[in-house]
């Protein structure tokens, strides 16, 4: 098989396993993701998939291939980089069971970003879906989201993962940038002695308390909010007929596997 391995490209750490490596490492260019490789994709738009906008962790192949091997599911993912207008990568009001607190997208009408759109097929998209128990999958449409490929041409919408609980703000009430695990921790916790409290005085023992106890990331969710820390994405819209969430971040809805 033609193409290069993730181990290659350094592209095969996934934030599952690696939480103060979130959001993991991103291709430099569009591929097709199969197996542990990466080859050249042949086509940009594949209308018997779904497109999915991938703002966190879901641009990287490594954590793409183990949400996908879990299941045992081989089948090729197109990841085409794309330019977006319209959307910014926030801070998730929530703390996930993997150690780490993710990226959502936010509403920011004049943000020009460089993102990865991912294109799932049916079974590919019910483990997506699955994966991301905090978050409403919901349809961005154009011209809200400029979503441009690479030749130039235009989508006439996409999928994103819109997270439930809200967004962590700036201080002034506008969703916050996420500027990487590692420094997003270190400032959260600095901030608030009973984030401290809960999960310890470094990123690192924040990860590590994280990932042994789904009681514990509960309370840190319910923190956030107790703490006013957190405000709506602007996306919420877009996810109108979706059912209420469950009451706390774990809920009843059944998955196959904690989600991130």
């Amino acid at each position: 098989m033609a193409g290069r391995t993730l181990d290659e490209l350094g592209l095969a750490e996934a934030p599952h396993d690696h939480p103060l490596s979130y959001p993991g490492a991103w291709p430099t260019e569009s591929g097709l993701l199969h197996g542990d490789r990466m080859l050249p994709l042949e086509r940009l738009v594949h209308e018997d998939r779904v497109p999915v906008l991938a703002v966190g962790s879901n641009a990287c192949p490594g954590q793409l291939r183990r949400k996908m091997d879990d299941f045992g599911i081989d089948s090729p993912i197109p990841m085409v980089r794309v330019r977006v207008t319209g959307i910014d990568v926030g801070v998730s009001a929530h703390v996930s069971r993997m150690g780490y607190v993710s990226a959502s997208p936010v509403k920011s009408p004049h943000a020009v970003r460089e993102l990865f759109l991912i294109w799932l097929d049916p079974r590919q998209l019910a483990v997506m879906d699955a994966s991301e128990l905090n978050f409403w999958r919901a349809r961005l449409p154009a011209p809200d989201v400029r979503i441009e490929l690479p030749d130039g041409s235009t989508l006439p919408g996409a999928h994103a993962y819109v997270n439930w609980h809200g967004v962590l703000h700036d201080g002034a009430g506008m969703p916050r940038p996420h500027p990487g695990q590692h420094a997003l921790l270190s400032e959260l916790l600095m901030r608030s002695t009973p984030l401290r409290m809960l999960f310890g005085e470094t990123p690192e023992e924040f990860c590590a308390r994280a990932r042994a106890d789904a009681g514990l990331c509960d309370r840190g969710t319910r923190l956030f909010a107790d703490q006013a820390w957190v405000t709506e994405s602007g996306l919420e819209p877009y996810a109108h007929g979706r059912p209420p969430a469950p009451p706390g971040a774990g809920g009843s809805r059944r998955r196959p596997r904690p989600g991130v």
